[in-house]
């Protein structure tokens, strides 16, 4: 196969150059669309229990919520200033008669005082507008805007947005400004990295090429893949991390190789073979890993996960085929010239394996493997101990930068107007008065209730009542009461919405699909890995090995973003809770990834193994001719991911550091002391396969030679 794939990349290498010109075209243009067709991506699914009653109580009494809040405020008038008063009216009115707003209610169409500040120095107007969904609602949100902000002549008043569909374009470009932050901090210092690690400046800017290949590919597939379902904006992000940062480690891998094979007098079609043969199915191997664990995210239902899967899976699958594909065919069309703009002095041939400052640490390890690894373990599960004290809840506006205009609107909502601190819910009563209050009375009963009162004007069929409640929304209790609110048995049909109810049925859909994904995930992996390494044990110990990394990483990320350490300095506001749906794509994400460097290592040792070595040898040599790159290319993908830290947004932050602390466990803790010291205990058993599975990984193994890629007498022992 390999063999097969690098002969056609050399015979199309010109078609390939026009593809990534293409791909680029492309990407530009039409890809960076995809910005236009992201959603929230919702976080429960269409067929949960909140969204259903959330459609039948809007069927029956119309949108119950504001899509937009305008709220005017004065630091000098307060409403009982004619001025004031008289500015918002004349503002509403205006915002009334916008086509595509269907209601507005205020102060003086209502006489409430719920839409009056308890200073009186602000007021606000509640807008639904005509969309059928909340992102029809978004894109008239981004239509009449400026008529909204700019309705009547408000004067010295300020006027500020809020609601929803506020909120969500406040998102959109927040993502959009994160992503071009986390460009201008990364790609310099991936730069001068790439410049240290080959020494010239054609070799350095081909990972760059193939990132931003990667990049505008999987956004270009991405704006298909929105077409036919919802992606949420959060996906720009993951698209760029993990594009970037993969296409680029694959890269290095493959230029690495390319260039050892130059520098042993190869041809350059002889070293384009060998390197697709060898480093490309390294690169295969690791790709494939990585788009079949993202598809374990579709087993669980969260709308908001899928979409990011398909975004992760298409920007990986770009970066896997440029290095297979586009790469080799530059490499190809470049030679011996990949070398111009040589800035240091480079070595006319690879290390040797069994010297060297990876081979000492390796031999080390392994004089006293159980010494290394009973600390080393304990060590890493004190990391994960804050995970004991998870509590799951969501995402609002604290996770918005703090000067963010719809978060400000919300919190001033909530400190400064009457009722605005009570959490409420509701709930539709089918049926007459006598059921109502029935209702209301077996409302009242339930712990932590304080009141219930009418939302709105009843129908002629329903009441819609407001259930006002002392708890955190986000808590294990507010939760509870609406399970207890859904159990009441009242002789009416019930209809429930809130904010709470929406996470209850999202923990039940992660409740009832993290078993299903965490098992495949697993076993997606172990067949994979199986296939490159034909062994038993090493499938079984790279899982174990993922876990203990995960595992430290994601207590971490609780201590930090959950308890609230570091938020200082981190610049984020801490809610006491973490949104679970978060945690299952970094889960899903790190798992995948920290396959990466154990399947780089492996490679080698595998090949020094079949070339004769014995277990402690191979792994040795293993370590020492993989330990440089692959320590560079954890460093490299630690600058992508990290940059994110940088993010406004609380939990892209959170992502991107828990991935950078994940990336560097696994390529230091890991790689360089649980690995050598496991393999050493387990001696030959790592390579032991019964006899049925060792034919079966005779017939369909990925191998890592071919013996058809070049003459015998140009082969080289594989380095990856």
């Amino acid at each position: 196969m390999y063999s097969l794939l690098g002969r056609a990349v050399i015979k199309a290498r010109w078609l390939i150059v026009a593809g990534i010109a293409a791909v680029f075209a492309v990407g530009a243009t039409w890809g960076l669309g995809v910005f236009d067709e992201f959603t929230d991506g919702g976080f429960v699914s269409a067929e949960s229990r909140s969204v259903l009653d959330a459609e039948t109580i809007e069927e029956e009494f119309g949108s119950i919520g504001a899509d937009v809040v305008v709220l005017y405020s004065s630091d000098t008038m307060t409403m009982d200033d004619p001025a004031f008063a008289d500015a918002v009216e004349g503002a509403v009115a205006d915002i009334e008669g916008i086509d595509e707003v269907e209601s507005v209610a205020s102060y003086s169409g209502t006489r409430s005082p719920a839409f009056v500040a308890e200073d009186g120095h602000a007021t606000f107007a509640a807008v639904t507008l005509a969309g059928a969904s909340d992102d029809e609602n978004s894109g008239i949100y981004e239509e009449i805007e400026d008529e909204l902000r700019g309705a009547g002549d408000t004067g010295g008043l300020d006027v500020s947005l809020g609601g929803g569909a506020a909120v969500f374009a406040d998102l959109n470009e927040q993502v959009q400004h994160d992503l071009e932050i986390a460009e201008m901090i990364s790609l310099p210092i991936l730069l001068l990295i790439m410049i240290a690690v080959f020494g010239a400046l054609v070799a350095a800017s081909l990972p760059l090429l193939i990132g931003g290949m990667s990049i505008l590919g999987g956004f270009a597939i991405t704006r298909v893949i929105a077409e036919f379902t919802d992606v949420s904006v959060f996906a720009a992000n993951v698209i760029t991390i993990i594009g970037l940062g993969m296409s680029i480690d694959y890269s290095l891998f493959v230029l690495r190789r390319f260039r050892e094979e130059l520098a042993q007098g190869r041809t350059k079609r002889t070293a384009v073979l060998n390197t697709v043969a060898t480093a490309g199915r390294t690169v295969m191997v690791s790709g494939l890993i990585i788009v079949l664990s993202m598809g374990g995210l579709l087993l669980v239902d969260v709308p908001f996960l899928h979409g990011i899967a398909y975004g992760v899976m298409s920007a990986v699958g770009v970066a896997m085929l440029s290095a297979l594909v586009a790469l080799p065919a530059l490499l190809y069309l470049l030679g011996h010239r990949v070398d111009k703009g040589r800035l240091r002095r480079r070595a006319s041939a690879p290390a040797k394996t069994d010297a060297g400052f990876w081979h000492g640490l390796a031999a080390g390890v392994m004089r006293r493997p159980v010494l290394v690894l009973l600390p080393v373990l304990a060590f890493m599960a004190l990391l994960a101990s804050p995970i004991l004290d998870l509590q799951p809840g969501g995402v609002d506006e604290r996770d918005m930068p703090q000067d963010a205009e719809s978060r400000v609107v919300t919190e001033t909502l909530a400190a400064d107007f009457p009722g605005g601190e009570e959490e409420r819910f509701q709930v539709m009563v089918v049926g007459d008065q006598a059921a109502a209050a029935e209702a209301t009375e077996e409302l009242l009963a339930l712990d932590h209730v304080d009141d219930v009162l009418p939302a709105q004007e009843p129908t002629a069929d329903a009441f819609l009542l407001d259930v006002l409640y002392d708890l955190d929304p986000f808590s294990a209790e507010a939760r509870t009461l609406i399970e207890d609110a859904r159990g009441l048995d009242t002789g009416a049909d019930l209809y429930i919405t809130g904010g709470a109810s929406d996470r209850v049925d999202m923990l039940d859909a992660i409740g009832e699909g993290l078993p299903y994904m965490l098992g495949y995930i697993v076993i997606v992996t172990m067949v994979v890995l199986f296939l490159a390494f034909g062994s038993i044990l090493l499938p079984i110990k790279a899982v174990l090995m993922n876990a203990v990394s995960l595992g430290a990483a994601l207590g971490v990320v609780v201590w930090i973003f959950q308890e609230g350490h570091l938020s200082g300095l981190l610049d984020f506001t801490p809610s006491g809770y973490i949104d679970p749906s978060n945690l299952l794509l970094m889960i899903a994400l790190l798992f995948a990834l920290a396959t990466d460097y154990e399947v780089f290592l492996l490679s080698r040792v595998r090949e020094e193994w079949d070339l004769g070595a014995d277990n402690r040898t191979a792994v040795l040599r293993g370590m020492q001719s993989t330990g440089s790159i692959i320590t560079a290319a954890a460093l490299i993908l630690i600058v992508v991911v990290g940059a994110f830290a940088f993010s406004g947004i609380t939990f892209m932050k959170m992502i991107g550091l828990g991935m950078a602390i994940a990336i560097l466990l696994d390529a230091t803790v890991v790689r360089m002391l649980l690995v050598p010291a496991t393999m050493r205990l387990l001696g030959r058993a790592n390579w032991w396969v019964p006899g049925p599975l060792g034919r079966l990984y005779a017939k369909y193994g990925i191998k890592e030679t071919d013996e058809s890629v070049a003459p015998a007498e140009e082969r080289t022992p594989v380095k990856v």
